[in-house]
């Protein structure tokens, strides 16, 4: 989101995570967060795809991110050093340490091997299952849910990809010990990045 009036809009419907695309081929790219004031229980969400550590730690820091959101092929190795570099960062520059949390992004098909996920325990918070798409994000389309029973690890998951008012029933009848939350976003658009508040606020 980069519309500052959207932003304040969708605030007032209290979202839990609030997020920010800062991968540059993204029609919904975005190079700073408008200056609104944003509750601290709403948290911030940087997205990034396959972004040089440095830069990751620039934007966390400079819009305090709540949560980096990885939609590349980042590696569990690539998420540890991201923890390790934030707390350096924070000691060096003497600011105050905020908790960063990693939701790792997984593509999903048919042939999707959800034990992959296992190797990104130890180092992610959350893990988003996403449509495999030929594009990072937003084709707007939905994989088959039925495959998410087929996930059996310990992290919980945000389920992406294709999601509309057309869906609730369907979301609501998804059982599974790990499923928390959904990421909604091209289903809710008048654009990209500008979202439909009234779409948003009848799903909620």
């Amino acid at each position: 989101m980069r519309n500052a009036e959207n932003v304040s809009s969708l605030l007032a419907l209290k979202p839990n995570l609030l997020g920010f695309i800062f991968y540059k081929k993204s029609p919904r790219y975005v190079s700073e967060i408008p200056q609104i004031d944003i509750p601290k229980e709403i948290k911030k969400v940087g997205v990034f795809v396959n972004e040089e550590i440095s830069e990751v730690l620039k934007k966390v820091h400079n819009f305090k991110l709540d949560y980096i959101q990885l939609h590349g092929n980042e590696t569990p190795e690539y998420c540890i050093e991201l923890k390790k570099c934030h707390l350096e960062r924070s000691r060096k520059i003497k600011s105050e340490l905020h908790q960063i949390n990693i939701i790792k992004a997984f593509a999903v098909n048919e042939n999707f091997d959800f034990s992959s996920t296992q190797f990104y325990e130890e180092c992610c918070d959350y893990f988003l299952f996403d449509t495999k798409a030929d594009v990072h994000g937003g084709s707007g389309k939905k994989f088959n849910w039925k495959l998410l029973q087929n996930y059996s690890g310990s992290k919980p998951f945000l389920l992406s990809g294709g999601i509309s008012n057309k869906d609730v029933s369907e979301i609501k009848n998804i059982i599974h010990p790990k499923f928390t939350g959904v990421d909604i976003n091209s289903g809710f658009e008048i654009e990209p990045a500008l979202k439909n508040i009234e779409k948003i606020k009848e799903f909620k």
